[in-house]
């Protein structure tokens, strides 16, 4: 854990969030500066800085988190369609520095531009 890292803080209970998903290693709640309604992040509960810093091993379960999420964000008619996102390092947009995946939610003509 990195002592100001605010995502080690929230896997560790430390600072409340509204947790919309857990299991062993990951934890789910909205995202704080949302892209759209129902923006969700999703953060290993052990500190990485970046996707390229966790093992291989967790691929698996960070995926059945994503598509959990996004099904659950489909059926309560929060989403027709959803972007997933992962920023690797400032240059990629990466404002916090443990890994992190967004599931932004989308609607037909929402005309949300992702990529800004």
């Amino acid at each position: 854990m990195e002592n100001d890292c605010i995502f080690c803080k929230i896997a560790k209970k430390e600072i409340k969030a509204n947790i919309i998903y857990e299991d062993d290693n990951f934890i789910a709640f909205p995202d704080a500066n949302p892209r759209a309604d129902s923006h969700t992040l999703i953060i290993p509960k052990k500190h990485y800085k970046t996707i390229l810093d966790m093992p291989s091993t967790l691929g698996n379960e960070m995926l059945d988190a994503i598509k959990s999420i996004a099904m659950d964000l489909i059926k309560q008619g929060k989403a027709e369609g959803f972007n997933i996102i992962i920023n690797s390092f400032e240059p990629a947009g990466q404002v916090v520095h443990h890994a992190h995946v967004h599931i932004i939610p989308r609607k037909k003509g929402d005309r949300l531009k992702i990529l800004e």
